[in-house]
């Protein structure tokens, strides 16, 4: 899965397609990849989009893992523009609350969902209430890629620019400001933020579809020391995680 068009033009091209079909206005191409059987699918930026997209795409197709490959917005000042991370977990950022301004700071009525974060400004982390059919809904804050697709990523390691582990986060801004990039590497302990990938790991949680994504670090969130380095990376970063998607997909053991 993939977000916006120049994710799918780095990775449409190496797809041998044997059916095209339609799914909310956008092709959804069927056929070999890296030597296994694919359904490639562009979801659209954003929560709401990747969330309604995948669901269909469970829903028409028989789906045994989720791979997403995309670009990304670095947290961590450890890594720079062009690295490929594969994060062990995924939350959302914008679950919030607004706080009312009081003398001691923003508050929020008692709430499920309610976390011991700090806020950033009127915004208070909060945890979404979610489950699954063999597990009732919970506060969760996490949602985690797949152990088994974790471990045959960190193979990958010696051959590509590519760090396994950690956590990724994703919610409906755009994020290009210094000060609030540096509130969620400390309050989260995130290396990457997105628009799409929380939202397609809690419906693959939701569905116990396993799921892993792969994102290039296509800028820093705000923390370039000029401009926002994705005009001139984007190209690149796509590519990047392109061959790092196509070489974990052809490393896949063959379904029993």
């Amino acid at each position: 899965m993939v977000a916006f068009p120049p994710e799918w033009a780095a990775m449409a091209p190496h797809v041998a397609v044997a059916e095209e079909h339609r799914l909310h206005g956008r092709t959804v191409l069927a056929g070999r990849f890296a030597g296994r059987d694919v359904i490639l699918a562009q979801t659209g930026v954003s929560m709401v989009n990747a969330a309604m997209t995948t669901q269909a795409l469970l829903d028409r197709f028989a789906v045994s893992r989720i791979v997403v490959s995309g670009v990304a917005g670095g947290l961590d000042p450890a890594n720079g523009v062009g690295r490929v991370l594969a994060p062990a977990r995924w939350g959302q950022f914008l679950e919030v609350g607004m706080g009312r301004a009081t003398p001691a700071g923003p508050v929020l009525p008692p709430l499920p969902g309610a976390t011991d974060l700090p806020p950033h400004g009127m915004m208070i982390p909060r945890d979404v209430i979610v489950g699954h059919d063999a597990e009732a809904e919970r506060e969760r804050r996490w949602f985690d890629a797949d152990s088994a697709l974790l471990d045959l990523a960190a193979t990958l390691n010696a051959r590509h620019d590519l760090r396994v582990g950690g956590a990724g986060l994703s919610g409906t801004a755009f994020v290009d400001n210094a000060a609030y990039r540096d509130y969620l590497h400390a309050t989260f302990g995130a290396a990457v933020v997105d628009m799409e990938t929380t939202a397609i790991a809690q419906v693959a949680f939701a569905n116990r579809v396993p799921f892993i994504a792969f994102r290039s670090l296509s800028d820093l969130a705000g923390g370039e020391a000029d401009a926002n380095h994705l005009p001139d990376w984007l190209e690149r970063a796509c590519g990047t995680v392109a061959a790092v998607t196509r070489a974990f997909v052809a490393a896949l053991p063959d379904e029993a």
